[in-house]
């Protein structure tokens, strides 16, 4: 066996292993061109290295731009899209502040675990209703002007 050919069929290899071992199909289109590059390598002997290099670079780029383009946006929608976003699972609750909100922030309690929130200064024991999230703080109105809002 040529040495070319079983390099790449390891490179190919070895691709597909990372990108089992870290998911994210950045290096599975990269095995593929590997894999191309391999097939390529073994049909027609005497390619020369460097342009064997180059059809894998142009083809790791072609295939990478073809994932983004036609396969990353068409990704299958969650019956459960709050699944791994906690604070996204809480928008719409109506909870009771632990500490008053001043200066934009305060605190609540929702289960055994404590919440940043920020909103209008209110006072401890005000209930408030959860409208949105900023990364893992809580948005909050008053429960009464959440109501009011969404009747009117």
């Amino acid at each position: 066996m040529r040495w070319e050919v079983v390099v790449w069929g390891a490179v190919a290899l070895l691709l597909f292993a990372a990108e089992a071992l870290a998911p994210g199909a950045f290096m599975l289109w990269m095995g593929f061109a590997a894999a191309a590059v391999f097939v390529a390598v073994l049909a027609i002997p005497g390619i020369p290295l460097l342009v064997q290099v180059a059809a894998f670079v142009v083809l790791s780029f072609v295939s990478i731009q073809i994932y983004r383009k036609w396969f990353r946006h068409r990704a299958r929608e969650s019956d459960r899209p709050t699944l791994n976003r906690r604070a996204a699972q809480h928008v719409g609750r109506v909870v009771v502040l632990e500490s008053a909100i001043v200066a934009g922030r305060g605190r609540v309690k929702i289960g055994d675990a404590f919440w940043v929130v920020e909103g209008p200064p209110l006072d401890v024991g005000r209930p408030v209703r959860i409208v949105g999230t900023d990364g893992v703080s809580l948005q909050v109105e008053p429960a009464e002007q959440a109501a009011e809002s969404a009747a009117g």
